[in-house]
């Protein structure tokens, strides 16, 4: 959702005007969108504020985003912060700007969550939608409630108009994002009544959903990844695969419910992707209760885990929790769990050896080769002479490749059709 909104007020500059330079070249102004979901979130990004004040000292320094929220008092004594702007008027940037800058009221743009002018020049192919805002969880670990405010859905009618002026700006493929968007709910239309519209837009475009908590959904929800347009790639919340540490977390789930879900996938759609996050080290979380999560994710196969190690966040509840896991023990199981990360993502992506996906282009990555994601969000090069940018292609997957970072390497399944003045490509779906 944060690359959405930097994304959005990234369109809102350029079309005030602005043009949008690197982080490193110089600037009249530099916008700091912060997360502060993590310690190490607030670590970065207090990294970055000092970077843009070092290295651009003449440059109006704005900070934004969660962080900005969590710590305005602090951050407005920092010299060299020209301004902290809250999430609600986040949207309203361009104009708070122009206004340090001398030129009020040259462009008004209103404040409030869902008040973000659609993605014009952004800094992916891809362009997320936001649906949702804030959340009424409140997880025991999580200060999003407190930085993002209480759930809030977005008007269906102004979702799909987004949709439709992203299909028309180019965009093909398009993120529903939103901090909770499995709760949304706005005059009785519910996540999956939602997804059902946003698919019947016409177009040459697919969707696919952001992150995701595991609970209410059912047949019908399942049942719309027979859709062409939606990828078959899901990014299910775990967190703890013991139910002892979720009931800690105040989780609205059980282990035999994440397992029944995902079955119930696994059962319709063999080569579906999933995804997760987990927290490692939460407060009072024993060797018996990671060996139970290491146990389930090696059952589930994710082909990729985001793993977090706990921090403590200012505020909530886990921060009173005894039985604090020290960083050693984090940093250890940490390691463990990417190890069985990184093997789970080797199995899943051999499976699709040999098979065809259709990816659609993201960037040169050197000597005509290109990057992009298939429709199960599973990254693949591809070796090609012809510009291929925010284009789709039907590839063959070979082999994988990639110390760091695992792709699937594939080539093109291109016909040629010859005359005596020109070669033609035509791409077999």
């Amino acid at each position: 959702m944060n690359q959405y909104e930097t994304d959005a007020l990234v369109s809102g500059f350029d079309r005030a005007g602005y043009q949008i330079v690197d982080f490193k070249d110089m600037a009249d102004v530099t916008i700091i969108n912060t997360c502060t979901v993590t310690g190490q979130s607030d670590h970065k990004s207090r990294n970055i504020i000092q970077q843009a004040i070092h290295n651009n000292p003449r440059a109006a320094v704005v900070v934004t985003g969660c962080m900005a929220e969590q710590y305005q008092q602090e951050l407005e004594q920092i010299p060299g912060i020209a301004m902290v702007i809250n999430n609600r008027d986040k949207s309203g940037i361009v104009e708070k700007v122009e206004t340090i800058l001398g030129r009020n009221g040259m462009n008004t743009i209103p404040s409030g969550v869902f008040s973000y002018q659609p993605v014009q020049k952004s800094l992916h192919t891809r362009a997320a939608i936001k649906i949702q805002d804030g959340c009424d969880n409140f997880c025991t670990f999580c200060i999003i409630p407190q930085v993002r405010g209480r759930a809030i859905s977005r008007p269906v009618d102004e979702i799909l108009e987004n949709m439709r002026q992203s299909i028309d700006l180019g965009f093909k493929e398009l993120i529903i994002t939103g901090v909770n968007i499995g709760r949304y709910e706005y005059e009785g239309t519910r996540f999956t009544s939602l997804l059902e519209k946003i698919l019947e837009i016409p177009g040459d475009f697919r969707v696919r959903i952001s992150s995701l908590e595991p609970d209410g959904f059912g047949p019908a929800f399942l049942q719309l990844f027979q859709h062409p347009k939606l990828t078959q790639h899901l990014h299910l919340c775990l967190q703890s695969g013991s139910d002892q540490v979720l009931l800690k977390m105040r989780r609205m789930y059980s282990i035999s419910n994440y397992l029944e879900l995902i079955e119930r996938i696994k059962s319709d759609y063999s080569d579906f992707n999933l995804t997760t996050d987990i927290i490692v080290g939460f407060p009072g979380e024993t060797d018996q209760n990671f060996e139970e999560t290491l146990r389930i994710v090696k059952q589930i196969g994710f082909s990729h885990v985001h793993t977090f190690k706990y921090s403590i966040r200012q505020g909530t509840y886990a921060e009173r929790m005894p039985n604090q896991v020290d960083e050693k023990t984090k940093n250890q199981r940490s390691e463990e769990l990417r190890m069985i990360s990184e093997q789970n993502k080797m199995n899943y992506y051999q499976q699709f050896i040999g098979k065809t996906e259709r990816i659609l282009i993201e960037k040169p990555v050197g000597n005509d080769w290109h990057f992009g994601y298939g429709q199960h969000y599973i990254p693949i090069q591809v070796n090609s002479q012809i510009i291929l940018k925010n284009q789709w292609l039907d590839v063959k997957l070979n082999r994988l490749t990639g110390n760091q970072r695992i792709v699937l390497v594939g080539e093109p399944i291109v016909t040629n059709h010859f005359n005596r003045n020109r070669l033609s490509y035509t791409y077999e779906h």
